[in-house]
């Protein structure tokens, strides 16, 4: 059976937090944590030269709530989004939202703050679907209404990091949208 991007990412997020639940002895599990987290509100992170965190944050999750949401948003998005744009681009979307998310978040919050979890990718895919859903068949207005409520609960539940949000929804939209406009030249 040929496993797709998506299914592939799950794996990748959910192995790497079954991986920091089964390390033996906490040390080794908050070091796990704390070298992958965008930061860690002490010195460490992107400011002290760890670039990689910018990509690493979307493996760390606030627990099994916040991973179980994010793994559903990326199961029900990523696959029809995979089947419309393929596998590369998927990932290019997937990436930028990422990367944009994580900017955004370093650039807008306090430095102290930390900050987990692959959301700021996923609303980069809602983004991107918001974009292509018309070109996709799907019923864009519902795309709307549920990126409304969830852009909502950013701002209900506390320490959620919505400028992730907002910089993950900007990149997916503007990496979809340049895509789109690509296909349409060819």
């Amino acid at each position: 059976m040929k496993r797709n991007t998506t299914t592939s990412l799950i794996t990748i997020i959910c192995g790497f937090y079954l991986l920091t639940l089964v390390r033996p002895g906490l040390q080794e599990n908050l070091f796990l944590i704390n070298k992958a987290i965008l930061s860690d509100g002490v010195v460490h992170g992107v400011g002290a030269g760890e670039w990689y965190r910018i990509l690493t944050v979307a493996l760390v999750h606030g627990g099994l709530m916040h991973l179980g949401f994010n793994m559903y948003a990326l199961l029900v998005l990523g696959n029809p989004l995979e089947a419309s744009f393929g596998r590369g681009r998927f990932i290019t979307i997937f990436m930028i939202s990422l990367v944009t998310g994580s900017v955004a978040s370093l650039l807008f919050n306090a430095v102290n703050q930390p900050s987990v979890g692959a959301s700021g990718a996923l609303f980069g895919l809602f983004g991107a679907f918001a974009v292509a859903g018309k070109r996709m068949g799907a019923d864009v207005r519902s795309i709307y209404v549920i990126l409304g409520i969830n852009f909502a609960i950013s701002f209900i539940v506390p320490n959620v990091d919505w400028h992730a949000h907002l910089g993950g929804l900007l990149g997916g939209a503007v990496t979809s949208w340049v895509f789109l406009q690509v296909a349409k030249r060819r």
